[in-house]
């Protein structure tokens, strides 16, 4: 089983997220309270925790969030997924709109980590189903 490790919102763009005990998503806007929220094609960003623990292999101690995602997950390869692919995660359900991104110069994790992986490994989705996504909770694929 595919898990969410960990949820994670920040206040502020480009900056790192910090864990919270649960996510409301709404269609159309996003996260409550995330920086992100918006009627936009990056609402939830997504990380497999296999492409943090590369990072981990390295040196760092890096904790959820570090690299601005939302949602941390275990045991889903993510950046192999096509976009269009539909993710129930908690009782919401997310439709991948884009792999990877490009980072800004002076992005906060790049600087304190010297490289970071969502350029490659992130996934970008918006949300199709309102629902609560916390840790623990399952995330599969709904419909490829």
């Amino acid at each position: 089983m595919a898990e969410v490790i960990a949820v994670c919102i920040s206040e502020q763009k480009g900056v790192s997220k910090h864990p919270v005990p649960a996510l409301e998503l709404r269609v159309g806007l996003g996260i409550l309270g995330d920086a992100h929220a918006g009627n936009w094609h990056r609402q939830v960003s997504l990380l497999a925790e296999e492409s943090v623990d590369t990072m981990r292999g390295l040196g760092f101690e890096l904790p959820p969030g570090v690299f601005a995602e939302n949602l941390l997950t275990r045991g889903l390869d993510l950046k192999t997924l096509p976009v269009g692919t539909v993710l129930r995660a908690g009782t919401a359900l997310l439709a991948v709109t884009q792999i990877g991104k490009e980072c800004h110069s002076d992005c906060a994790i790049k600087q304190a980590v010297g490289r970071c992986v969502m350029p490659s490994e992130g996934v970008f989705a918006v949300v199709i189903r309102d629902g609560i996504v916390k840790p623990g909770d399952e995330i599969e694929i709904a419909a490829p």
